[in-house]
């Protein structure tokens, strides 16, 4: 596997379309990190690392609307690849959707979102969109 992190997002966003609860993803620190903003942000409802024999894995339970059923994720778009990284400074920091969604970037202060990096004064690589 090339982009660990473009696997990662595919699958979130396949169980999402397939109207999943939960979903299983080969764990690493990167992965952990995103699904921890992902669950402070609220797009997701919780998370849990399962310790096992030949890797660890994230269970990922998915948030959706209690009545329409829609789910709380609309669009996971990777920004940067392995092919082809796209950094940023602190004053061309993107906003998505006008502020409503979200955009996780890998600083030197860890991987944060961008509203953190603005305010840490901090730019780096932009890892997704989320909203």
């Amino acid at each position: 596997m090339t982009d660990p992190i473009a696997d990662y997002l595919t699958r979130i966003r396949n169980a999402v379309t397939a109207g999943h609860k939960v979903v299983e993803i080969p764990a690493s620190k990167v992965k952990t990190e995103l699904t921890r903003i992902l669950h402070e942000k609220g797009y997701i409802l919780s998370y849990k690392i399962e310790e096992g024999t030949p890797s660890n894995t994230i269970k990922i339970a998915l948030k959706y609307h209690p009545e329409t059923k829609r789910p709380a994720i609309k669009k996971l778009i990777r920004v940067s690849s392995p092919g082809l990284r796209r950094y940023t400074s602190v004053d061309k920091m993107p906003r998505v959707l006008n502020g409503l969604g979200i955009a996780i970037v890998s600083t030197s202060k860890g991987i944060i979102t961008d509203k953190e990096a603005k305010t840490l004064n901090v730019g780096g690589e932009i890892m997704c969109y989320v909203y």
